[in-house]
Formats: structure tokens, sequence, C-alpha cells
């Protein structure tokens, strides 16, 4: 792999004053998160497909059913580590005057690697938010989820961006303007088809950015790359 990571790009992100990191479930497959919608979404969970039990709806009618399948996800992460890619992105944060990561992912492996400020477009499964005053608690890896919200009383649902929901209040737009900004925009582990995250690199390249894609296969970004490296996050960024 390191034959493929030119000079011009080395040069090219060391010298970056401002740079850019989006991340997908790509990075953490490596550590074995499952992605769960592999093979045309065909998990299904007690009968119900990944997209239907990952619903706003089913949050409405049984919210009980979707603390089940967070719970049983939440299990299968707490034994799970970051790899060495999560620990390279960890480390460029205190490289660059200006530096910011967003990533797709819930599963936290980013800040257990040292990350900070780390723009979670699709919320965290190690949190829980009132379903009323939207007041939001950490879910402790030992210890028993909480089970009402503290301030109103009111029930609790995970923290994360269901199918039929929208993202996180200014979760976008801060990303937004990062991108509009930087100077190198790494893309990291993802499809680029999920909007509107994938909006960012096309931001990104569109001012002027130069623009690297990592990845195992080559994705419909691909094609507008400065370059891509083809391979896994965690043996091409520690090259970088």
């Amino acid at each position: 792999m390191g034959s493929d990571i030119s000079v011009e790009l080395r040069q090219r992100f060391q010298n970056a004053q401002s740079v850019l990191v989006l991340t997908g479930a790509g990075v953490s497959a490596e550590s074995g998160v499952p992605t769960f919608r592999g093979g045309g979404n065909s998990l299904v969970w007690k009968g119900m497909p990944f997209d239907v039990i990952s619903s706003a709806q089913m949050v409405e009618q049984d919210l009980n059913a979707v603390w089940e399948w967070f719970d049983y996800r939440r299990a299968l992460l707490s034994e799970l580590r970051p790899n060495a890619g999560h620990h390279a992105i960890a480390r460029w944060q205190e490289q660059f005057p200006e530096f910011m990561l967003v990533t797709q992912n819930i599963d936290g492996l980013h800040q257990s690697a040292g990350s900070k400020d780390v723009i979670e477009m699709h919320g965290s499964i190690w949190r829980a938010r009132c379903i009323s005053c939207h007041d939001r608690y950490q879910i402790p890896k030992s210890k028993p989820r909480p089970s009402s919200c503290q301030s109103c009383g009111d029930r609790l649902r995970p923290d994360v961006v269901l199918f039929g929901e929208m993202l996180p209040s200014g979760a976008f737009e801060q990303s937004a303007k990062a991108a509009s900004r930087c100077d190198f925009c790494l893309v990291v582990g993802t499809s680029a088809l999920v909007y509107p995250a994938a909006e960012l690199p096309m931001i990104a390249k569109s001012a002027g950015a130069y623009l690297c894609e990592v990845n195992p296969e080559l994705t419909p970004l691909s094609q507008f790359c400065d370059m891509v490296l083809t391979g896994r996050a965690g043996q091409v960024l520690p090259l970088l």
C-alpha cells in the first residue's frame, strides 16, 4: 500500500492548514462492528427488517422493542476496541491548525481512540434522549441504562438518527462550513451514498480542497477524487 501513497499526497496532507475527515461504517468494520446493511438490508430482528426496527415509527409503536434491538447492538460493541485507523485519525487532531472529524458511525470508537469534538451525524448508541424535553444521558458500558428522564420523568429513547428522522440540529451545517474552508478532505470507509453527509466531499471539492478517498472498493465518489487509495483504513491511514 505504501507505493500507492505518492510524495505529492503526503506533502499535501502534511502541509494542509485545514483538514476535514469524513468516516463511515468501513472504519469500524475493521474493529468487528457489524454494518447490518450488507446483503441488501437482509438482517431481521425478531421478524422485523433492520430499517423497520431502526425507524422513527417503531419508537412510537413499540419503544421497548427498539430498546431491545439497541441493547443487543451495544452488547456486541462493548468488547470491541478502536483499530489503527481510529488511532491515526485521533493523532491528526493535534497536527493541523484546523481539524474536524465528522462520522456517520454511532459506535463511539473514534472517541475511545482519543478523538475530541467529533461531529456525530447520526448520534451515538451510548446515549439516551428524552422523548419530551430532549435531555441526553450517557449509557455506561457496565451499568444498566437509565430508565426515565431525571428532568421530566418521561421515557428515554436511543439518541441516534433513525430511519425517517432528521439529523441533529446544526450537525450538517457545522460540517458543511468546515468543508467549505478546508484545503484537504479525506473520506474514509463510506459508500458516499447516504445524504446529506455525502454532500460534504463535494462541498470541499467545489471550494478547492484536495479530495482523497480511502476505501476497499470504488464508490460513486471515486471519480471526483484527486486520489483514491484502495485498501482498509487501518492499513492505509497510518502511512499518511
